[in-house]
């Protein structure tokens, strides 16, 4: 029998295939669908309507978070708060759980819609609880601060005295329309406790600017899309240089890494191998998009260990790529002249525009001794 899949799941599927795919897994898994030669729509839609056929509200929680579904605006979240009364869409009307219901087929059948209009009308109107106003950023570091007062000119200057950036923002004020960000993996972590165990939910994203500049970030949340939040900040903090080269004669611009370098993490090592041009990038699909991203255009890879392992293994292909400029080659072994770090270039500027903020102590009232 021939399952039929709404439009609105082919469509979420071909806009997000490996968030589907994994989703489809994870429902047959957990839910024992039966055997996996389900498509992933189609699987991730039966695992979807056994969930809302069931009394399993951890995982209408969960794949709400997944598919970051906007919050209501405000004439429908009264509507949503009238169903949830008792009203229809309610817990006693024919709503889903009292939310108003899905889009499209997901809220509706033998049940209902409810009073609410859904929460998933797509993300042309905005992601999860709307898109938040651009506020004005106020830089909380000195490096901040001479960013933002463009006395530093490009990102090579802060690499170029090794001083660590504690704000994203400055990623932002560089290469912020040039960045591009992909989530790699999102995998369900559990801790053993008393009450049980408690799930959290890691994701690994991958970030770069596509000529010179890539990043990793790892983050582990309660929520999905506070992972996928916080991990791509962590990877903006994380971005590296990438020195390319050539594999041979020095014609046209560098496409490769400059010579070989290896990388590692646990059990897995990558190393990554200069090719001629027009070889394209010979590895795996996960150092594949890292070495994209950081703007390398053909590279040949080894790789031993656990490779299954995703997250290691993208670790280890981005601890080799860092390393490119640790080697000292010899066309920089020529005579620097050493010139003042900003620190010290602009202490007069930094002094100049340092404001304090006064924080009020409250001070703990004395206990008598006797």
């Amino acid at each position: 029998m021939r399952r039929v899949v709404p439009r609105e799941v082919r469509e979420w599927e071909a806009a997000r295939p490996g968030l589907c795919i994994y989703l489809s897994f994870y429902l047959q898994g957990t839910l024992a669908l039966g055997p996996p030669h389900l498509s992933p729509s189609a699987a991730f839609w039966a695992g979807l309507s056994l969930l809302l056929g069931g009394a399993q509200e951890q995982g209408i929680v969960f794949l709400q978070e997944v598919l970051e579904l906007r919050q209501l605006p405000a004439d429908e979240q009264m509507a949503d708060d009238a169903g949830a009364a008792g009203g229809p869409g309610g817990p006693g009307g024919p709503g889903i759980g009292g939310r108003g219901g899905f889009r499209g087929g997901f809220g509706s059948g033998v049940r209902g819609r409810g009073r609410g209009r859904g929460r998933g009308r797509g993300r042309g109107r905005g992601a999860r609880g709307g898109k938040a106003e651009d506020k004005e950023w106020l830089p909380v570091t000195k490096l901040g601060r001479l960013v933002k007062d463009m006395k530093i000119k490009s990102l090579e200057e802060i690499y170029l005295f090794s001083l660590p950036i504690k704000e994203s923002e400055i990623i932002d004020f560089f290469l912020g329309a040039s960045l591009k960000d992909e989530v790699l993996k999102i995998m369900p972590v559990q801790k053993q406790t008393r009450a049980g165990q408690r799930t959290r939910f890691k994701a690994f994203v991958a970030i770069g600017d596509y000529n010179g500049h890539v990043g990793l970030g790892v983050k582990c949340s309660k929520e999905v899309a506070t992972a996928i939040r916080g991990a791509i900040i962590l990877a903006k903090l994380s971005i590296v240089p990438v020195r390319r080269g050539y594999w041979g004669n020095k014609i046209g611009k560098p496409h490769t890494v400059p010579c070989k370098v290896t990388g590692r993490c646990g059990s897995v090592l990558v190393r990554l191998i200069p090719a001629p041009r027009g070889t394209g990038i010979v590895s795996a699909p996960v150092p594949k998009k890292l070495l994209m991203m950081a703007g390398i255009d053909d590279c040949y890879t080894s790789a031993r260990g656990c490779t299954a392992t995703l997250g290691n293994f993208a670790k280890a292909t981005f601890d080799a790529i860092s390393k490119t400029y640790s080697y000292l080659t010899p066309d920089l072994w020529k005579e620097t002249v050493f010139t003042k770090s900003p620190y010290q270039e602009f202490t007069d500027h930094l002094v100049k525009t340092h404001t304090r903020v006064s924080v009020q102590r409250t001070q703990a009232p004395a206990v008598a001794t006797t």
